[in-house]
């Protein structure tokens, strides 16, 4: 399995968001390109970057951020946030972005997605599948920056887009992220019984070196993490094991 770390950006500055409340922000006096080249430095191939305002309000608010980060070099990059159209995609690939990640669009205009993953090829896309769990215990998705609740459930997002070559999925409980109780292992175990294909990437809820491990035995491919990484909760004898490229 391997560890991506990431970089929330909200007006250009490093940030954590807590349960995805955009009025509980938690802004961290780092520079992104700098932190890129820790990550970079520790052993870290892939970054993942969210534009938040573009996942609030639909447009790219850091891209030209994005783009210096891109033009470094120093690691494969995928974005997520705001990215509603091809031309926002392409854009990003010819700055130098590695895979778009498509939130919001993939529920709400899912011929997006689907002429996203026709276009560019399987591994240059990742569908972003915020989910909150509801009282059922079924994952339905969240949309907007995380504060628009869709009726359709993960699992049917999934089923509508593998025939479209379908591969890649983040799939984040907003309910987890930010707030380093540990991510929702049930959920990815679920996912993969039920969708062995999907290269799964679970996001939210990262403490430290043995959650890795917990998502490792359950068979995920790639962990995001934030906030821990952020704060030092992981040493860089325990990070070692994860940050081997995909």
């Amino acid at each position: 399995m391997l560890l991506i770390p990431s970089i929330d950006l909200r007006g250009g500055h490093c940030v954590r968001l807590y349960k995805g409340a955009f009025d509980a922000e938690t802004r961290y006096d780092l520079d992104p390109g700098l932190l890129l080249d820790r990550y970079a430095d520790q052993g870290a191939r892939w970054l993942h970057v969210v534009d938040l305002d573009g996942a609030r309000d639909g447009v790219l608010g850091n891209r030209d951020l994005i783009a210096r980060l891109a033009a470094k070099g120093r690691l494969k990059i995928q974005v997520g946030g705001g990215l509603r159209s091809l031309p926002v995609m392409e854009d990003l690939f010819t700055a130098g972005v590695a895979r778009a990640v498509i939130g919001s669009a993939a529920v709400e205009q899912p011929e997006i997605a689907e002429e996203a993953l026709q276009r560019f090829g399987a591994e240059a896309v990742c569908l972003a599948i915020d989910v909150r769990v509801d009282a059922g215990g079924v994952p339905r998705a969240r949309t907007r920056g995380w504060v628009t609740e869709s009726p359709l459930s993960l699992w049917e997002l999934i089923e509508r887009f593998t025939p479209h070559g379908l591969r890649h999925v983040l799939c984040t409980d907003v309910e987890r992220d930010g707030a380093l109780g540990g991510p929702n292992f049930a959920l990815y175990e679920e996912g993969q019984r039920r969708c062995p294909q999907i290269a799964w990437q679970a996001s939210g809820g990262v403490r430290d070196a043995a959650d890795l491990a917990t998502l490792a035995r359950g068979g995920v491919a790639a962990a995001i993490s934030g906030k821990a990484l952020l704060e030092g909760r992981m040493t860089a004898e325990e990070l070692q094991p994860f940050l081997r490229d995909a």
